[in-house]
């Protein structure tokens, strides 16, 4: 008798509160080893980037605020993502509804005064972010909705055009005239800017962001129309069998996740940069996609995600003084994408060695000797 093992993945029965925890945890932890083992073969102490970035991202009062703020335009597109991928909706678009509410909000900065009061001006910009935004993300979802056109793809794409309709704007008609030397638009006037907190440059955004996240765990936890997000996001397939009206919730899905996404690019706009310039998203709608995996959809875990993001940026440019490029820190971040998806493996399914006792080899072209095991003869042990 021959014994052979195998490794297989068996599904879990029942997902635990403590593993969902535990595992993103640990996809953090070997994502920061993974690069941590590049680094070192490029002849980079480990310990001293990582301690770099720690500082760099929380060494003061000054760079903590920096990191919040790089966070705040990361928390309203990753509630975002988060919300359409609750559904099952796989939003690549974060990208162009940045853009598009980072346009939007510019237009009624840049033109709407001195026709409105400045409350009434900051306010209407920073609406219609959120309303460019939407719209944006609805375009993306209605073949979907009607057609039963995978939504990945045209998101995708709709980025590329978002962002481009931004550079032509830029560097044409919206072009400041000057300073022509840079495509920047003119520069938004007090009126038309987010408040602070102080000296610490964090605004209004943040309380935003922190808004966003209460109305949407009350919108899962207590309302018909949370529920039915869950149940569709869970199985469409029985959602639509009870009844539910799938088109009707996909699109408020995409409203949401859309909106917060032009929230985002508007706050961004009237609360950092006071202008409107190319590349304005800085990867922030891919970088979203990231946090609501490793938050796992749960909006006040995206709040802290982001934080954690948010260091990461702010602490890249610390590392430079080592002869590393800033670009370090999106290495992380990707690096953390992808242990966050290998982790989904083992958090759904257990890894089980299988012991596998056979007679001998079989008269089978390229066979290996593999039997099935008989009845008593094969066991299971938990790996």
């Amino acid at each position: 008798m021959k014994t052979r093992y195998k490794l297989r993945f068996e599904k879990r029965e029942k997902l635990r509160q403590i593993d969902q925890v535990i595992v993103p945890i640990v996809c953090i932890l070997v994502a920061f080893l993974l690069c941590g083992i590049a680094l070192q073969a490029k002849g980079h102490g480990m310990l001293e980037v990582y301690a770099r970035l720690l500082r760099g991202g929380f060494g003061s009062w000054g760079k903590t605020a920096a990191s919040v703020l790089q966070a705040i335009p990361l928390m309203l597109c990753g509630l975002g993502v988060a919300v359409s991928l609750k559904m099952s909706v796989m939003n690549i678009g974060g990208e162009g509804q940045f853009a598009m509410g980072a346009f939007a909000a510019s237009g009624a900065a840049l033109f709407l005064y001195p026709y409105m009061p400045g409350g009434l001006l900051l306010v209407v910009a920073v609406a219609v972010g959120f309303v460019a935004g939407a719209l944006w993300g609805v375009i993306g979802i209605l073949p979907k909705t009607y057609l039963g056109i995978n939504e990945t793809i045209i998101t995708l794409l709709l980025n590329y055009i978002a962002l481009l309709w931004i550079d032509y704007l830029c560097y044409g008609p919206w072009r400041d005239k000057e300073n022509a030397n840079m495509p920047y638009s003119r520069t938004f006037v007090e009126d038309a800017r987010l408040g602070t907190f102080g000296d610490t440059g964090i605004h209004i955004g943040l309380i935003l962001a922190i808004v966003a996240a209460i109305l949407i765990f009350l919108l899962y936890r207590y309302t018909v129309r949370g529920y039915h997000m869950r149940v569709i996001g869970a199985n469409i397939k029985s959602a639509a069998y009870a009844g539910l009206d799938i088109k009707k919730n996909l699109l408020f899905s995409m409203i949401v996740a859309g909106g917060l996404a032009g929230l985002a690019g508007a706050t961004y706009v009237t609360g950092v940069v006071y202008r409107l310039q190319p590349d304005i998203a800085n990867n922030a709608g891919y970088t979203a996609i990231t946090i609501a995996f490793l938050a796992r959809f749960n909006p006040f875990a995206v709040l802290l995600v982001s934080v954690l993001f948010g260091a990461l940026n702010q602490g890249s440019y610390s590392i430079q003084i080592l002869g590393l490029s800033s670009s370090v820190g999106t290495m992380i971040q990707g690096a953390i994408f992808l242990c966050v998806l290998g982790g989904e493996i083992f958090l759904r399914n257990r890894l089980v060695l299988m012991r596998v006792e056979s007679s001998g080899p079989k008269d089978k072209p390229g066979g290996l000797g593999l039997e099935p095991p008989l009845a008593g003869e094969a066991g299971k042990e938990d790996a």
